[in-house]
């Protein structure tokens, strides 16, 4: 059994996601922790619910980004991490913490990218009159929001969206994908290669498994 540690910030949907994969056996791997770098985020909860350990890790408690993740590195290593999930994580990482991680450092992202990294994906797409969106997987480098692309999934946007439509279309397609990227890690199945992601034994293309025929 691989060992899961996943980072959170809010409501933790994508967490709740793990935590249901892992416990009806189609990740085989065990979520040892969660640290969230907000005290009151619910996902806290969710795992307390799973009986997973809970940790909250504020900033305000540190001297500088550097301190926070070194103390994170820290804490997460006694758990003995095989993969670092970040499930909703709004703190970008040192280059130190993602060197450490480096081919085991998972995050999902609200677009199709490498459209739209950082914040506020979801008015973005609405403001420039998209017709799709999506959500995609990745591994995590220094570049923010730019490592290498592992799943996709698309979503129709119509006029009459609302920023909350869109949110829970794309939810619901982040809900499926992460856990089965999980999955793929913990199996073997999945490894960055020289920057890139490789599935199987073969290189993916730059929107990762499954891209348009």
């Amino acid at each position: 059994m691989k060992n899961i540690v996943v980072l959170i910030s809010g409501n933790g949907s994508n967490l709740q996601a793990v935590i249901d994969a892992c416990k009806q056996k189609k990740i085989n791997g065990t979520i040892r922790a969660v640290f969230s770098n907000k005290a009151d985020a619910f996902g806290l909860e969710r795992a307390r619910d799973a009986n997973i350990p809970a940790h909250a890790l504020e900033a305000s408690q540190f001297s500088g980004r550097e301190a926070f993740d070194r103390e994170l590195v820290q804490e997460i290593d006694a758990y003995a991490p095989d993969v670092v999930v970040l499930a909703g994580y709004m703190r970008i990482l040192s280059p130190a913490f993602v060197s450490h991680y480096s081919g085991r450092l998972l995050n999902i992202h609200p677009s199709l990218l490498p459209k739209y990294p950082g914040l506020h994906t979801h008015r973005q797409v609405l403001e420039n009159g998209d017709e799709e969106h999506g959500t995609s997987v990745h591994f995590v480098t220094d570049e923010l929001d730019g490592g290498p692309v592992i799943l996709q999934a698309k979503v129709p946007v119509f006029d009459s969206d609302t920023e909350e439509d869109v949110t829970e279309r794309v939810q619901t397609q982040e809900h499926a994908i992460y856990p089965l990227v999980v999955s793929w890690f913990v199996d073997g199945r999945l490894e960055m290669r020289d920057g890139t992601a490789w599935l199987d034994g073969v290189q993916l293309p730059p929107q990762g498994y499954a891209a348009e025929e």
